[in-house]
């Protein structure tokens, strides 16, 4: 009965670690309150966030005004060529996934819009890394309250695991 009742306990705690890996993403809101507009500073945006692998983009638009297109490399970014997208999604609620480090680039299909500024860069760093970037400038504290609900799961999650693990301890 003893065996049965710490492998319970270990299938628990299994179970645990793997909502709580879950509930470390992020959720960037692309752009935060603003979204995905002409009007936002991506670039001083990107640079309050940090991406990991597992995090996820969102960018919400008016659907039909704007557009958000996945380029294949910096080169394609640099010059707003959207004619070779890697990905093309048009919804107004278009959801990224993050599932490798490295550089993403983005840009919005419509024309005239990339170049004038409507474009992001991303890069995805492992989902080990500890660092996170300053929030002091005032587009990067604008990151939307994506990012505290994500602290609160977190928090939640953290809580979880120690009561999940606690009986271990008390037995």
């Amino acid at each position: 009965m003893e065996v049965l009742k710490r492998t319970s306990l270990l299938g628990m705690l299994i179970v645990m670690v793997l909502i709580t890996n879950q509930a470390f993403a992020t959720q960037h809101v692309v752009g935060g309150n603003e979204g995905w507009d002409e009007t936002t500073d991506y670039d001083s945006w990107a640079k309050g966030q940090t991406f990991k692998v597992g995090d996820t983009l969102v960018f919400k638009y008016t659907s039909g005004l704007h557009s958000v297109m996945e380029l294949g490399s910096e080169s394609e970014y640099k010059k707003c060529d959207t004619s070779n997208a890697a990905n093309s999604m048009s919804t107004g609620n278009d959801v990224v996934k993050l599932d490798k480090t490295g550089t993403r680039y983005f840009a919005c299909g419509t024309a005239g819009h990339c170049s004038s500024g409507m474009k992001l860069k991303v890069d995805v760093v492992s989902a080990s890394s500890a660092s996170s970037p300053s929030s002091s400038s005032s587009s990067s504290s604008s990151s939307s309250s994506s990012d505290d609900v994500s602290s609160a799961y977190q928090s939640i999650a953290s809580l979880s695991l120690f009561m999940a693990i606690l009986p271990v301890f008390v037995l």
